[in-house]
Formats: C-alpha cells, sequence, structure tokens
C-alpha cells in the first residue's frame, strides 16, 4: 500500500520534475515503520528521502523529497527570505526541514511555507500568504499569481508524470525501476519508452 500511494502522489518527484510531495496514509496499517525503512533504503540509492512529518490519531503525513534539489530551492533568495522572515534558521536545509516538522507538530495553523519545500516558486508561496484568495491566476498543484502560462505548463507536465508512472505500475513495473536517479539527466519521458 505505502509504494503505491508513493507512485499515486509522488509521482513528479520520483521523475526528477519536482522538489518533493506531501501525501498521507491512514495509521491502521501494521509495519509502516519498517515499511518506510524498506523504501529508504531503495529511495537513498537514487537521491531521494521520505520522511514521517506529522502524525494524528487516524492518519500519518509524509514527505518525500530530493535533498540536493530542496538545497538549491530554498538557496534562492526569495525563498530564503520568507523562511528567515518565519524564523527559520537558512543555513542548513536539513535544519530548516526539521523547523518545518515542528512547526507542523506544534503550530495551530499550517505552515504555508511548505510551498517552499514543494519545489513551488517563492513569489507564488509569499502571494499566498499574503493573500490566499486574492490575485490567483490559476490553480493546479498550487495557486499561482503570476506566470500563469509557466504553471499551466508544469500542472500539466505533473499530470501526465503521475499517468505514466500509473500506467507503468499497473503493467507491473516496480517502484524502484520507476524512480529516476539524481543527476542522470533522464526525465519521466524516458520512463514512458
Amino acid at each position: 500500500m505505502l509504494k503505491e500511494a508513493v507512485i499515486e502522489n509522488c509521482a513528479p518527484t520520483l521523475a526528477g520534475i519536482k522538489t518533493g510531495n506531501l501525501f498521507s496514509l491512514k495509521n491502521d496499517r501494521s509495519g509502516t515503520t519498517q515499511d518506510i525503512c524498506s523504501l529508504n533504503r531503495i529511495l537513498r540509492k537514487k537521491g531521494l528521502r521520505i520522511i514521517p512529518v506529522r502524525k494524528t490519531e487516524r492518519t500519518t503525513m509524509f514527505y518525500l523529497y530530493r535533498p540536493e534539489r530542496l538545497k538549491r530551492d530554498l538557496e534562492r533568495d526569495e525563498a530564503a527570505t520568507i523562511l528567515s522572515e518565519k524564523g527559520y534558521c537558512c543555513d542548513d536545509p536539513n535544519l530548516c526541514l526539521v523547523q518545518l516538522v515542528r512547526h507542523l507538530k506544534e503550530d495551530s495553523e499550517f505552515p504555508h511555507e511548505i510551498g517552499l519545500f514543494l519545489g513551488y516558486p517563492p513569489s507564488d508561496v509569499r502571494a499566498f500568504m499574503n493573500s490566499p484568495c486574492c490575485g490567483v491566476q490559476c490553480t493546479g498543484c498550487w495557486k499561482a499569481y503570476s506566470n500563469r502560462d509557466e504553471a499551466v505548463k508544469i500542472f500539466d507536465s505533473y499530470r501526465r508524470c503521475t499517468d505514466i508512472y500509473r500506467r507503468k505500475a499497473k503493467k507491473g513495473v516496480n517502484l524502484e525501476s520507476l524512480i529516476v536517479a539524481e543527476g542522470c539527466g533522464r526525465e519521466a519521458r524516458d520512463i514512458a519508452i
């Protein structure tokens, strides 16, 4: 069930076209910790990680991501400024991730800066944080406030990627074969062939 959820919710990250994805699973499964450890052994070989970031009575939220890509994303000036304003220590992406997990567990409000950890444009993250309903140009994985055409292309590429991964999984292609290794230059379209 975990691998199926990863394919369904994280295909763009597995394909190397997105920094990270969030998804939740019900806590009614035994062996989830073992499943996560087993999955991380596969992911680490390809430059990815999965961690639980928030647990409730009913569900656990997981974050699957590419650490190298996250580092680059969080080093962008506008992203670093947003995180700094929210009290994050921007010198270390791992520490930023620890701080995000703390915010998810302890804050009464959802930390909308999480969009930066998912690869969303910092300008759109800031616009959402300032006024979630004002100025939205289009909606897909996130609310885009600027560069509508580029956002539409990205939304479409994520949708197509997920469709490709779904089809491959149904044909019996294993998860490890679907993961594009960090820095290898392959993209989702290569997997479709």
